[in-house]
């Protein structure tokens, strides 16, 4: 591979293009802080020249902020929850500056949120005490699970509680659904009393008063005494870090205040399995969590993680450690042996745990449950035989309640033909996607009659889309088809297993090879390991130059592709600052130029939001070019293109229309959307240019990759997959990583993710085999 500047040359023509930057001809080269676009055409190859970094650089990452959620673990490269991060982080410096009760999208989502987490919970109270899976423990791991038993039965907590015998176990009661509404108000603003008794404390402890409403919502009633008894909380508000937190409560607390306070113990646990939960986990194994306390400069990581459980702020876990590609054994099995057998003991926040047990609950009862018989199986045969490719997944449909279905974007009209064959059979057939962008995508596959049975999640959780919700609370269908189901995290999956009604049937299609949900949990994937229902993988390769590189990247293989309608092309840089400037000439001048692909129907994807090529220095360039203006509405200006993230994990594509008093007002896949002025910093971005994890579940005409030199450590096969593969009809790879691409693109998958589906899925269902 050269490492030498590529020649000058004017409207050059590009010959066979490789995503690997072996083989291009010389691009057309202006010098990084040149303005102007006039000359060569930027949709050209060049040889590949070495991506000096950026001076002063930042890593860039898909999880945007501090590194690995648990530094001890590492964290997950393609950690879902960057824009949450961001926001938070921002919060934590500005504060989210005002306290309105408008009900928003994102308040209405919370709110079912929190009416589902709190049927969970009284479903989990009936129960007296937690599954068992796995063998007797003893020594800290027996101590641990003693005080969850404590704290789940109603112990009051004390220093004893750890050599308490364990109470007798009962058999859980059959989860029962309650009625759920279908809309539920916003949560109350803090009063301005409470906002302001924070404020004080804030101020007293040096830390940002703009932090005070959200303090406030976070703490409750009586939130700033108890800011003032226990500084830690202020780890409970997103974005603060606990070297922010020990200097508040030095300036609180004096003398009193030391690393080996209990109180900043337990806060830190919890603070590290927030930050895991941003990285997709849903659990930490014991010796990860105090691996990460010690780091963190608690003295005694193994009392913070027993006090932490003991005042019931996370619960712990053991999980069978079978051999593994061994099969679970059967009950009767597991009456010997247990004393060998080996178990892990994780520790995790509630609303995960929850979220997993109630998950892998609603998964079983559709796996183990017949589907209602909607027509006869001589009805179901011939639709199949109508279907074409999708004759498998119609006829898996048929008979069960849980069917998975896999493939890239060509499959997807295979889902789309169950849905019709459901519709012709009488069924209430629905599909939801990821995305607004998604949804009109799949929505253009379909037949006129077919077309409005397509909601995104969101709105069909809200109940702002789709078919509703009957008398029972659950969604009146017969049938659920979930497209881009690996961005499913767990709690939204928990939401949309527990809202099916007795005898659906539940569809999950997706590309695996893309990144998983920016949530915690990784549903899909664990799913397919599981091998508990019917999976049907399409055969339809997606087509033409990009589809070729698209699937080689999915096995490990960055090919050299044949593109000669430029469908692919690479565009060597040697710093951030000419990536910039190349992107900029790309978006502006050589793709609507070359290909007739206009600006606002390109997209820029990076791999970080910070760092000299990141999202934020992207966008400003963008913004330059395409649309300058003063930004009179919290830097925005009418015509933008905007990143909406009405709540963590979720971005929607938009276009700012106006501003006034009541907020900025977006287009979104043609959906009017007003964000009150308060919440714009925190939920609106520049949306020129994106992370993969914001891009996943959409697609656009052209995409530009952007790779400089010093996001090489932040690059995976998923990421390069899910990033290469937003583009329709055009891909530009402004590259400056040199061989860590085809390096990623081989050696470096997914990094795992510690999730308890699994086994909870191994106690409720047999694996298919």
């Amino acid at each position: 591979m050269s490492t030498e500047p590529p020649e000058t040359t004017g409207n050059t023509e590009p010959g066979p293009t490789s995503a690997g930057g072996a083989g291009e001809r010389p691009a057309g080269e202006r010098p990084a802080g040149e303005a102007g676009a006039d000359r060569g055409d930027a949709v050209d190859q060049g040889s590949d020249a070495g991506a000096e970094s950026a001076s002063g650089k930042r890593q860039a990452s898909e999880g945007e902020g501090e590194g690995p959620a648990v530094e001890a673990d590492g964290g997950d490269g393609e950690g879902g929850g960057d824009e949450e991060a961001a926001d938070q982080d921002s919060a934590a410096k500005d504060g989210d500056g005002g306290d309105g009760a408008q009900l928003s999208e994102a308040e209405a989502e919370i709110a079912a949120q929190r009416i589902e987490r709190e049927r969970i919970e009284r479903r989990k109270a009936e129960r007296q005490e937690p599954l068992e899976s796995g063998a007797k423990l003893s020594g800290k791991a027996a101590d641990l699970l003693a005080a969850v038993r404590a704290v789940e039965s109603g112990a009051k907590p004390s220093a004893t509680v750890f050599s308490e015998p364990e109470p007798p176990r009962r058999p859980a009661p059959e989860p029962v659904r309650p009625p759920r509404p279908v809309a539920a108000d916003a949560t109350a603003a803090p009063a301005p009393e409470a906002v302001e008794s924070v404020r004080q404390v804030l101020a007293d402890g040096g830390a940002p008063e703009a932090l005070a409403p959200q303090a406030a919502a976070t703490l409750g009633e009586g939130a700033g005494d108890q800011l003032r008894a226990d500084p830690w909380q202020l780890l409970l508000i997103g974005g603060v870090r606990p070297e922010q937190a020990d200097g508040f409560a030095r300036a609180l607390l004096g003398a009193e205040c030391g690393p080996d306070d209990e109180r900043r113990g337990r806060a830190v646990t919890v603070w590290l399995l927030e930050q895991a939960a941003l990285a997709g986990h849903t659990a930490l194994e014991l010796a990860t969590l105090t691996a990460a306390l010690n780091q963190r400069g608690v003295p005694d990581a193994d009392a913070a993680v027993q006090n932490t459980l003991a005042e019931g702020e996370a619960l712990a876990f053991q999980d069978a450690l079978d051999a593994p590609g061994a099969p679970a054994r059967q009950d009767d099995e597991a009456e010997e042996g247990d004393e060998e057998r080996p178990v892990r003991v994780l520790v995790g926040l509630e609303r995960y745990a929850l979220a997993e047990e109630s998950l892998a609950d609603g998964l079983g009862r559709l796996i183990n449950s017949a589907p209602k018989q909607d027509g006869s199986a001589e009805d179901w045969e011939r639709a199949a035989a109508d279907a074409g490719t999708a004759a498998d997944l119609v006829r898996a449909v048929a008979t069960h309640g849980l069917v998975l279905h896999t493939g890239g974007e060509a499959s997807l009209s295979e889902p789309a033909a169950l849905l019709h064959a459901a519709r012709a059979l009488g069924l209430r057939a629905w599909a939801a996607t990821h995305s607004p962008v998604g949804r009109s995508r799949f929505a253009a596959r379909l037949s006129e009659t077919d077309a409005p049975g397509v909601a995104t999640v969101a709105g069909l959780l809200s109940g702002a889309e789709g078919p509703g919700r009957d008398a029972d609370g659950a969604f009146d269908l017969d049938l659920l088809v979930v497209l881009d189901a690996p961005q499913v995290d767990v709690e939204t999956a928990a939401l949309l297993t527990e809202s099916l009604p007795d005898g659906a049937r539940l569809v999950l299609a997706g590309d695996p090879a893309v990144l998983w949900s920016a949530g915690p949990g990784r549903v899909f994937a664990d799913l397919l390991a599981a091998r508990s229902c019917p999976q049907i993988a399409s055969r339809q390769p997606d087509p033409g130059p990009l589809g070729e590189l698209v699937s080689g990247i999915g096995i490990g293989e960055l090919n050299q592709v044949e593109a000669p309608g430029k469908e692919v092309v690479i565009v060597p840089v040697r710093d951030a600052g000419e990536a910039v400037h190349r992107t900029v000439q790309l978006v502006a001048d050589s793709v609507p130029r070359a290909l007739g692909v206009p600006a606002e129907e390109t997209r820029v994807i990076t791999p970080g939001h910070g760092g000299a090529a990141g999202t934020r220095a992207l966008n400003t360039a963008l913004k330059e070019r395409l649309n300058p203006g003063p930004g009179r509405f919290g830097g925005f200006d009418p015509g933008d293109r905007v990143a909406y993230s009405p709540a963590p994990g979720r971005t929607v594509p938009g276009q700012v229309v106006k501003a006034d008093a009541e907020g900025l007002h977006l287009s979104c896949e043609g959906e009017a959307v007003v964000v009150p002025k308060e919440r714009v910093e925190q939920c609106v971005r520049h949306g020129w240019a994106l992370t993969a994890h914001q891009a996943a579940g959409a697609r656009w005409p052209a995409v530009v990759v952007v790779l400089p030199g010093d996001a090489a450590q932040a690059l995976s096969r998923p990421w390069v997959y899910t990033a290469f593969s937003r583009a329709d009809r055009h891909l530009s790879v402004v590259h400056g990583v040199e061989r860590a691409l085809p390096r990623a693109v081989a050696e470096v998958p997914a990094k795992p993710r510690t999730t308890r589906l699994p086994v909870l899925l191994s106690t409720q269902v047999p694996a298919a085999g």
